[in-house]
């Protein structure tokens, strides 16, 4: 199994979604040895948003462009490659203003491309990442999986969303919300994600070598 690794959480040491992401990775290379982990922290190497610039870089001759246009280009082709090799998706994905990190929303922009992880037809859209799985390790602050706070979600809805629209259909969520809610809501939430991490069964048959 390839499985690429991606952390977004701002606080390396006090990220739950990355002591989440972690656990998680450690539980599917328990359960296929031999696996191969590809680490992207979006945090400690941050894509540079896109804008009006980036999104030119590429339709102009590379003698033209800029030493920058040049380092992000290639950043965008190192990400799209990491995404294509990988088996397994893992996204260490904190909710902030009731979506996602800008960070991880930098790294969407970058593998979304039309013609490349996804396509238009006379039927519609389709997404070219098919086959490969994708786990979210979700935190929250709050509680938005239901009651009067649901209408605000946009973290995992947004991120089930691109990932569908790029190919990426069996996605599982394990989620610790309410982590600001007081010690006994945080210890609550943790232990239930460990316990759904202890749980995962994700067992893939080896190539042939």
């Amino acid at each position: 199994m390839h499985i690429l690794h991606i952390d977004s959480g701002l606080f390396p040491g006090q990220s739950i979604s990355r002591q989440l992401s972690e656990q998680l990775v450690a539980r599917l290379v328990e359960q296929n040895p031999g696996s191969r982990v590809s680490r992207r922290d979006l945090i400690a190497q941050a894509p540079a948003h896109l804008d009006a610039t980036l999104l030119g870089a590429a339709a102009k001759p590379p003698a033209e462009r800029s030493a920058f246009e040049k380092e992000q280009l290639a950043l965008s082709q190192n990400l799209l490659d990491e995404l294509f090799a990988a088996d397994t998706v893992v996204i260490g994905a904190p909710m902030y203003n009731f979506g996602i990190p800008s960070q991880l929303k930098a790294w969407v922009d970058r593998i979304a491309q039309a013609g490349v992880t996804f396509r238009y037809t006379a039927e519609g859209p389709e997404g070219l990442l098919k086959g490969k799985k994708a786990y979210i390790l979700s935190s929250r602050g709050g509680i938005y999986s239901e009651g009067p706070a649901a209408a605000f979600e946009h973290q995992e809805s947004y991120l089930r969303t691109v990932l569908g629209f790029v190919g990426i259909t069996d996605v599982q969520v394990i989620r610790a919300e309410g982590v600001n809610l007081g010690e006994d809501a945080k210890a609550q939430a943790l232990a239930q994600a460990s316990r759904a991490i202890a749980t995962v069964d994700d067992v893939r048959q080896q190539a042939a070598a």
